[in-house]
């Protein structure tokens, strides 16, 4: 079927599903207002500083896995589990599969710029909220049988992400949920 041909309908859906989870490494959209991307606390507490590094060492991990999945239209990458859990895994998976069943993938790379904004150590479980500056301007939904040509509607440049990492008991850092902003650009 020729992209002209394309069940615009379904597509948007699966799209509009698609960005907001995939894309932004996020399950949900947010629009409240969010303070502007700062530079992470200064703390001089080793535990916060400890767990800040392995929240975003598991944050760039799911972005990597995340984009490898799009690429292949792979719902079920092995490397989705590795960093994320669930209600975000879920909702990943998801997005990816209804893309790929409407003839859709991605192509291309995000650019990130995450930084720490919270770390909850007295949380049970641990928890650590990273905002990101997200730039998904080379990061393309594209028709899979024709790679040259862009889904329309699905086109977006930068915007904020918010993203929570959490720690589970086996003292892995999964990232567990989010919410884009794209109302707000950055």
């Amino acid at each position: 079927m020729r992209p002209s041909q394309r069940p615009w309908p379904a597509v948007m859906l699966a799209v509009s599903v698609l960005a907001a989870a995939v894309l932004t490494g996020c399950a949900s959209e947010q629009s409240a207002t969010l303070p502007p991307l700062r530079a992470p606390a200064a703390t001089d507490d080793p535990a916060a500083a400890e767990a800040a590094e392995a929240a975003l060492a598991a944050y760039n991990g799911y972005l990597a896995a995340a984009e490898k999945a799009e690429h292949a239209a792979d719902p079920h990458h092995p490397e989705l589990k590795k960093y994320l859990a669930d209600p975000l895994l879920a909702q990943v998976r998801l997005s990816i599969r209804d893309a790929k069943e409407h003839g859709a993938m991605r192509t291309g790379s995000l650019i990130s710029e995450p930084t720490v904004t919270e770390v909850n150590l007295d949380s049970v479980p641990v928890t650590v909220v990273i905002q990101d500056c997200l730039d998904a301007t080379n990061y393309r939904m594209v028709y899979a049988d024709d790679t040259d040509t862009v889904v329309p509607g699905t086109e977006v440049s930068r915007y904020l992400a918010t993203a929570t990492a959490t720690r589970y008991d086996d003292g892995r850092w999964l990232i567990s949920g989010g919410f884009s902003h794209r109302d707000q650009p950055c």
